[in-house]
């Protein structure tokens, strides 16, 4: 069972414990540490479901068992099939860069803050096996090419605040659900505004300055995700190598904004246009642009 603390704030109640390698909060406007306890109870339990599910580290996982048994139709339960046709409409509006087939990079580039850059012969060696349009998906079957691995890196997270979230609310389906916010890692959604209209006001990090925010957002419903390069990164003859790796190129993207947050009604959605905004390199403000929604870059 995941370990959980809770403690009172200036002005919530504030519960957290860690998941999916993040800090996790629940924080809760309602003054009631029991009720904080019990809901953050149910929270780390959810996203623990969701990252032994989806996890790539694990061998029992359901991403694991897919990856390991390739070449062959699948069977996928509903909830794999939903994140599965998320991913594809995100591999579509991206133009194909927004690729869950591509974390098989990660054989050839470590993100570890060294200087160890992959060569070409290295990444030609995998591009055959990336690309998300040779995979075939049709409800509830699974067809992935022999070679091939998908990876949820990149939406279980966001994923798992929006289903946290809804289960917290719930919880207090007779009556309305106190104002409270769900936040891993950085990524994060709200039900509603605070009991006085007032917004929650959350910090953007710092991609220079690790764990100092640069400036603050008001979030009164909805969600936040941010995408950048602060922690993962390799640094070579002065020339810095972002984590974010174009697909098509297996490449790091040049000229991209050091990180990207972006405002939406959902988790998935704000992680998704953050993360494909900085695939966009130098054109990641007009793609942002684009969307009508809120967002901030730090370049």
């Amino acid at each position: 069972m995941t370990a959980i603390s809770v403690q009172q704030g200036s002005n919530c109640v504030v519960g957290r414990f860690r998941a999916m390698a993040s800090p996790c909060e629940i924080l809760l406007e309602a003054q009631d540490k029991t009720l904080c306890q019990q809901l953050t109870q149910l929270a780390a339990a959810e996203a623990e479901r969701i990252e032994q599910k989806y996890s790539r580290y694990r061998q029992d996982s359901v991403l694991s068992l897919l990856n390991s048994n390739t070449g062959q139709w699948q069977h996928i339960d509903s909830e794999t099939a939903a994140l599965l046709q998320f991913a594809n409409t995100c591999f579509t509006l991206s133009g194909g860069l927004f690729d869950i087939s591509s974390g098989i990079l990660r054989r050839v580039w470590q993100f570890d803050g060294s200087n160890n850059i992959a060569s070409q012969q290295k990444i030609d060696a995998v591009l055959p096996f990336i690309g998300w349009h040779k995979v075939t998906l049709e409800a509830d079957q699974l067809f992935l090419p022999t070679g091939m691995e998908l990876d949820l890196g990149g939406i279980a997270k966001e994923y798992a605040v929006d289903k946290v979230l809804q289960l917290l609310q719930q919880q207090f389906a007779a009556q309305q659900a106190p104002s409270l916010v769900v936040n891993f890692g950085g990524d994060m959604a709200s039900n509603r505004p605070r009991d006085d209209g007032s917004l929650w006001r959350i910090g953007i990090e710092n991609p220079t300055l690790v764990d100092q925010a640069i400036s603050a957002v008001g979030l009164s419903s909805g969600a936040l995700a941010t995408s950048g390069d602060s922690r993962r990164f390799l640094l070579k003859n002065g020339v810095r190598y972002s984590h974010i790796l174009n697909p098509k190129t297996g490449w790091p993207v040049t000229d991209a904004p050091r990180s990207v947050t972006v405002a939406a009604p959902n988790c998935l959605l704000a992680g998704m246009l953050a993360t494909t905004a900085l695939l966009q390199g130098d054109d990641a403000e007009a793609f942002l642009q684009a969307q009508g929604l809120k967002y901030w870059l730090v370049k």
